[in-house]
């Protein structure tokens, strides 16, 4: 029990972290000079890194309920994702340094604009967005039908998710701009209950087994 405390605790450290980046993330993406960008790219880095960790720690949690569900979120949270992760952050690092080059106007700065354009596609795109969603429906799931949070905590979770997937499937169809205020505000609530998960988790921890029988 003392072991699920404590991974209860570095989960909701994580997800703090994890999400604090990306929210200080996005003025420096929207800026879309060098060096805003740069730093853009190493936050989203740090939220990548951060929530790709959160898979070791919630697999040995949810593998005593459900094998399929600790192993199908370690696949699409710490694997899939982060990979597309550090693209993305690798895009942004190379569209940064494109800018730099083509500010200068140095010789050839004119046939970037091209390169630019298909890194900044890449770096846009809401595949993300699809890694992220699966992981998190087979996470709030697994919490919501083992009560290992309060249900009304999952439970917004879940729907939370499904408004996330939802404004990057707007993205993808080009009918909503990443970072406009409609985005934002779709992506407001996975924050908000990410952020009350969190502090549910460090200051709770998962709900133990007694309290899961009695609530059956």
């Amino acid at each position: 029990m003392g072991n699920r405390k404590k991974n209860a605790r570095t989960i909701g450290i994580l997800y703090i972290i994890g999400t604090a980046a990306g929210i200080l993330s996005v003025p420096f993406l929207k800026a879309e000079n060098p060096s805003s960008l740069t730093m853009g790219a190493i936050l989203e880095l740090v939220m990548g890194i951060a929530l790709a960790m959160i898979p070791a720690f919630v697999y040995p949690v949810l593998k005593a309920y459900s094998q399929a569900a600790g192993m199908g979120y370690v696949v699409f949270r710490g694997a899939l994702e982060t990979c597309t992760y550090i693209m993305k952050a690798a895009c942004i690092l190379a569209l940064s340094s494109l800018g730099a080059v083509y500010a200068a106007g140095g010789q050839g700065a004119a046939q970037l604009t091209g390169a630019g354009a298909a890194l900044k596609a890449l770096a846009d795109s809401s595949v993300t967005v699809f890694f992220f969603g699966a992981g998190a429906l087979i996470f709030y799931t697994a919490l919501y039908k083992y009560r290992l949070i309060p249900r009304w905590i999952s439970g917004f979770g879940i729907a939370a998710v499904l408004l996330h997937i939802a404004s990057g499937s707007l993205v993808l169809l080009g009918l909503q701009e990443n970072f406009d205020i409609g985005s934002l505000m779709m992506n407001l609530p996975i924050a908000v209950q990410e952020m009350m998960m969190a502090v549910w988790l460090i200051t709770k921890g998962f709900r133990c087994e007694d309290k899961l029988k009695e609530a059956s």
